[in-house]
């Protein structure tokens, strides 16, 4: 194993031995505008105590160049991550010059150059061990220390960190800024970010605190900037949050920055929160992104207290932070500001993220078993995240709101600043509430798997609830009857639901919805009857059921009981009246899924065709300039892309001859664009026309993705051979790219490179970072007909890191599942 691949044993002992209290960072950024500058020079100061006399100190980067320990100079002893420091006494201090890397890969501290203007932006991501790229440290979430950074930039830059400035000087065209100390922090969670950012200010106040409030993009953003919505969204979150937790925003100031190549949504950096700009739309967007954009918003938010105020001790309690700030996102929408329907969509799309990870074979509990960083960096999955979020929204109900928050509020009170595991929240929420929560969690933080819930009705009319995978439910079961053409609820009916089979009394209705409010965790199959109401009626229901039941006709077509050409007809028939955008957002993607993957090869140019008419005939019907308008114009160009004939169609969106009031922008052109080449009707020539006309960092990716996208086998090759060999490629590059070589579902083009794929996999693994390679697993798995490849792999590698593995088996999963469901058709 990697010395880069720290473990639980190994950090729980050095957190034992050594107590750091203060570190102080120094960066050289002042050559960062120069491109054949590689990297940078960083210097660290670390104040520790020590029970013993060797440890060692994190840091990844191109060299280190002296370790001072206590005022003498050592020999460095540097294996490439690791630096080993000896002769500690009981208190110590440590300097370590070292020269850092920058990074195009969104790991440490990435390097843009914005082709608009040419200037250079520079921020940090460390998530979950990533601060070792920038500075020396001790890279683990439990050795908290007071951060000092100070920082020499060019002048006329911004730069920012968690804390505000506390002093700067400048001179020679170079500003030395230093910023406040910060409150204890885990090293992961700092951050630096510097460059001539666009910034808008604003102020948030209750009674005698005022936070000042940052919002900051790139200087050829700032045009489509929203930034008076993102302030309003943070005030009504900080007004929320301030009341809920009872204990005041902590850190001082409360920036927000949107960042190019950006490998996540967002992160949680304590003021300093940064945040993908694919949240600041450069054309149109529907009011479902900038709900989605909300809950990022306010998910971040969460975490400045369920995180960073109080931090889980290692990783095997990420959901300690994660969980809490999905089911904080989704709530605090809903409660706090105009996106009321994020419950919505939170049923209907992230907990289909929940329900498909924990079918997979390397599914694992919500309280998980984490050895190490790179299983680690592999759990921030659908189960921490939407899962996590999912059965803390039973565990409110089964609790009370109030004791849930209240516990919350003693929890922040006796661990503020520290480190804590599970346990330390059960206590705090046993005591509040008086209820057992322990048995919840060994029922649903302990365990792995989803449940399986139907409606069996016998001969004689008794009615059974059975569930696979037996697990506690309390649940609502509503009955809608169909009347005038519209399905209307008449009863509800609340039920416990502990064992496999549960007798119920229910009246008839039409449609029997089980779990009705979305109150727990489980997959809720429709009966016969109820199906056949769904088909004539669906988008009569209110948005909550309407949710449920599109989540529940998507798992039934996942799991193979609802034939894909069932699923399709329905959301044919009913997908152009989904008035809530999230949703529909989400149906049109499950429905190019399932067209791709789950109907069978003899029938899916037939389906492709009928897919590509009802996106078009749905996109000339809604209301011109209408979100609905423009998710179905999205989805039009997606179904371009797999069949010829939408070719015309295509050109003349293109040429400006759209329906009335829809906006050809950037995004849907490239997409557009993307289609045209991707079926060989799009010149190299030409899209280096267009991108003369989008020189921008987006226009550049899209037309990556556009160029490897043309459908011939040098094309495709020189493509696959770039992905794999082209180390300067940035995250982003390599997506498009990637994206580029799996265009049009071309198996045709592609299929004699499955071979090389399993021969590339392992070294990738070794020689590249885990992001990239991760990107590179997943992106280009083959597509086959047969595991029988993937099979060999697994079992000549059965010694491959733990993580490699657990990559390729879940995507071999998701091949069998795809071969098992257009077998069953």
């Amino acid at each position: 194993m990697s010395s880069a691949n720290l473990t639980r044993q190994e950090t729980a002992a050095r957190s034992a031995a050594v107590n750091v209290h203060e570190i102080r960072v120094e960066l050289d950024l002042r050559d960062a505008q120069n491109p054949e500058q590689r990297g940078f020079s960083t210097t660290t100061t670390l104040a520790f105590d020590s029970s013993e006399s060797t440890t060692w100190i994190d840091f990844i980067g191109e060299s280190v160049d002296h370790v001072i320990v206590n005022d003498i100079e050592v020999p460095i002893e540097y294996d490439g991550a690791r630096i080993t420091v000896r002769g500690l006494a009981a208190s110590n201090t440590a300097v370590i010059g070292a020269t850092g890397v920058y990074s195009r890969s969104g790991e440490g501290l990435h390097r843009f150059v914005d082709p608009v203007d040419g200037e250079t932006y520079l921020y940090t991501q460390y998530e979950p061990a990533d601060s070792r790229r920038v500075m020396a440290c001790f890279e683990q979430p439990d050795m908290k220390a007071s951060y000092t950074f100070v920082v020499h930039a060019p002048s006329g830059w911004q730069v920012l960190s968690n804390q505000r400035v506390a002093k700067a000087e400048e001179a020679d065209g170079v500003q030395t800024v230093e910023l406040a100390p910060t409150l204890p922090l885990s090293s992961y969670i700092t951050a630096v970010a510097a460059g001539p950012y666009h910034r808008v200010d604003g102020t948030w106040s209750r009674a005698d605190q005022e936070v000042a409030l940052g919002v900051l993009c790139r200087a050829s953003l700032a045009p489509h900037l929203e930034a008076d919505e993102i302030i309003e969204i943070t005030r009504q979150g900080l007004d929320f949050f301030t009341d809920a937790f009872a204990f005041a925003y902590p850190w001082g100031k409360y920036d927000q920055i949107f960042v190019p190549e950006y490998n996540l949504g967002a992160m949680e950096n304590p003021g300093l929160v940064t945040f993908t700009e694919a949240y600041i739309p450069r054309g149109a967007a529907t009011d479902a992104q900038r709900g989605a954009r909300a809950n990022t918003i306010l998910h971040e938010m969460a975490h400045m207290w369920f995180g960073d105020l109080v931090t889980m001790r290692w990783w095997d309690d990420l959901w300690l932070k994660e969980s809490f700030a999905d089911y904080m996102g989704s709530h605090a929408s809903a409660a706090a500001t105009r996106f009321t329907d994020a419950w919505e969509r939170f049923a209907a799309n992230r907990k289909a993220w929940a329900y498909q990870q924990d079918q997979l074979p390397t599914t694992h509990p919500i309280v998980a078993d984490i050895t190490d960083l790179e299983a680690a960096k592999l759990n921030f999955d659908g189960i921490t995240y939407a899962k996590g979020a999912a059965v803390l929204k039973q565990l409110v109900a089964f609790v009370g709101a109030e004791a849930f928050f209240e516990g919350a509020r003693r929890y922040f009170a006796a661990h503020a600043y520290g480190n804590t595991t599970l346990d330390d929240l059960l206590v705090q929420l046993e005591d509040a509430s008086g209820r057992d929560v322990r048995a919840w969690s060994k029922a649903w933080l302990e365990t792995s798997g989803v449940s399986t819930l139907w409606l069996e009705t016998d001969s004689e009319g008794a009615r059974m609830l059975v569930q696979s995978d037996p697990r506690p439910h309390r649940l609502r079961v509503g009955l809608y009857d169909l009347t005038d053409g519209r399905l209307v609820l008449h009863e509800q009916v609340e039920l416990d639901i502990t064992g496999e089979r549960t007798p119920v009394a229910l009246p008839d209705a039409d449609l029997v919805l089980l779990n009705d409010e979305d109150l727990s965790y489980v997959k809720a199959r429709l009966d016969d009857a109820s199906l056949a109401a769904v088909r004539t009626a669906l988008s009569t229901l209110p948005p909550l059921p309407r949710a449920l039941v599109w989540s529940s006709l998507w798992n039934a077509a996942r799991d193979g009981e609802l034939p894909a050409a069932e699923y399709l007809e329905i959301v044919r028939r009913h997908a152009p009246a989904e008035e809530n955008t999230g949703l529909l957002a989400g149906v049109l993607a499950n429905a190019a899924y399932t067209i791709g993957h789950f109907v069978p090869a003899p029938q899916r140019d037939a389906e492709r065709d009928a897919w590509l008419t009802a996106t078009e005939t749905a996109m000339d019907a809604a209301a011109p300039g209408s979100d609905a308008q423009l998710a179905w114009a999205r989805a039009f160009a997606t179904a371009s892309a797999v069949s010829d004939a939408g070719t015309e169609r295509v050109r003349a969106l293109l040429d400006g001859e759209g329906p009335a009031g829809l906006p050809i922008d950037p995004q849907l052109r490239w997409s557009l664009i993307a289609a045209s080449a991707t079926t060989g009707n799009l010149s190299e020539d030409a899209i280096a026309k267009e991108l003369e006309n989008d020189d921008t960092a987006e226009g550049r990716t899209a037309a990556l993705r556009a160029l490897a996208s043309r459908p011939t086998a040098d094309v495709r090759s020189a493509a696959w051979d770039r992905a794999w060999s082209d180390h300067s490629l940035s995250n982003d590059h390599l997506d498009a790219i990637i994206a580029g070589v799996r265009a049009g579902a071309r198996r045709d083009l592609i299929a004699r490179f499955d071979d090389e794929y399993f021969a590339w996999i392992a070294g990738t693994w070794d020689s590249r970072s885990i992001e990239i390679a991760r990107r590179l697993v997943l992106g280009l798995f083959p597509g086959t007909e047969t595991t029988n490849a993937v099979d060999a792999w697994l079992a000549a590698n059965a010694a491959a890191p733990a993580a490699l593995r657990r990559l390729v088996i879940e995507q071999r999963d998701h091949l069998a599942r795809e071969i098992r469901v257009r077998a069953a058709q």
